[in-house]
């Protein structure tokens, strides 16, 4: 990574937040992309000595994508890595929820990747470089009350895998990583039926994937070069037995989010 220009989308908190810091150790050129730019001076100055160039992005707008690319050309000259990180869930069931949380969740879950990915992609391609997507077994799986989720993030993987396909002998790399339900904000964000915060979290936050365990997974699949990973068991086994077993999946997927606190699963 020692020298690498590295974009991370969605840095101001979780896992865009503990990427920031170990691509930055790892001696990388880290741009770090969020809406709000306090926290990204906040994390500038964490790792002030590194080499950190914060960037105010809202990635649902294209020209604020634009503008990211632009303004990381001017400073750095080249990008090589883009991880797509920004994201936003929600928890409500299809019948109830407003349809402005799943344009929402579509605008910042999706095309933020698309049109970061768009705008960075000459270069990367010239450096043969990455293109990273952070997805989740939301995108192997559908979810019950995750239905704008599980549409943004298969939507994600379908454009990646396409990606990779495309240009599969310009020796570029595209990585889709999956961790498991992972301590971070965002499910305190996550949107309501009426796009409204949640608040707080469903899960119980100590038993989860810390965020750098998550960095850490992701940095090693990008010296790899790996298609994609599935960072837990659980979400390795879903995978897995979803292409024998769809229905039984289907019903354990079902069980196991009805179990959590105040579900709108009836």
């Amino acid at each position: 990574m020692k020298n690498k220009v590295v974009i991370i989308t969605g840095a101001s908190s979780g896992i865009g937040k503990s990427l920031a810091v170990v691509f930055a150790k790892a001696g990388a050129n880290v741009v770090v992309a969020a809406r709000n730019m306090e926290k990204l001076i906040q994390l500038k100055e964490e790792l002030k000595d590194f080499n950190v160039l914060p960037i105010q992005t809202d990635v649902s707008k294209e020209a604020d994508c634009k503008r990211l690319i632009d303004e990381t050309i001017r400073h750095y000259g080249t990008i090589d890595i883009l991880i797509n990180n920004a994201g936003i869930s929600m928890r409500a069931i299809f019948e109830e929820v407003d349809l402005n949380v799943i344009r929402q969740l579509m605008d910042i879950n999706f095309w933020g990747t698309v049109y970061c990915t768009k705008f960075a992609f000459p270069y990367i391609l010239k450096n043969k470089g990455s293109v990273v997507g952070v997805s989740s077994i939301a995108g192997y799986k559908g979810l019950p009350a995750r239905t704008g989720y599980s549409s943004s993030k298969f939507a994600m993987q379908g454009f990646l895998e396409t990606l990779r396909i495309e240009n599969l002998k310009k020796g570029l790399h595209v990585l889709i990583a999956c961790p498991g339900f992972t301590a971070s904000n965002i499910r305190n964000t996550a949107l309501s039926k009426n796009g409204t915060m949640q608040g707080e979290s469903p899960l119980n936050e100590d038993k989860l994937m810390t965020s750098e365990e998550v960095a850490e997974q992701i940095l090693k699949a990008i010296i790899k070069r790996k298609d994609r990973i599935v960072m837990t068991t659980q979400g390795k086994l879903v995978v897995l037995l979803n292409k024998f077993f769809p229905k039984l999946i289907d019903k354990m997927v079902y069980n196991h989010m009805a179990k959590e606190p105040n579900t709108p699963l009836k």
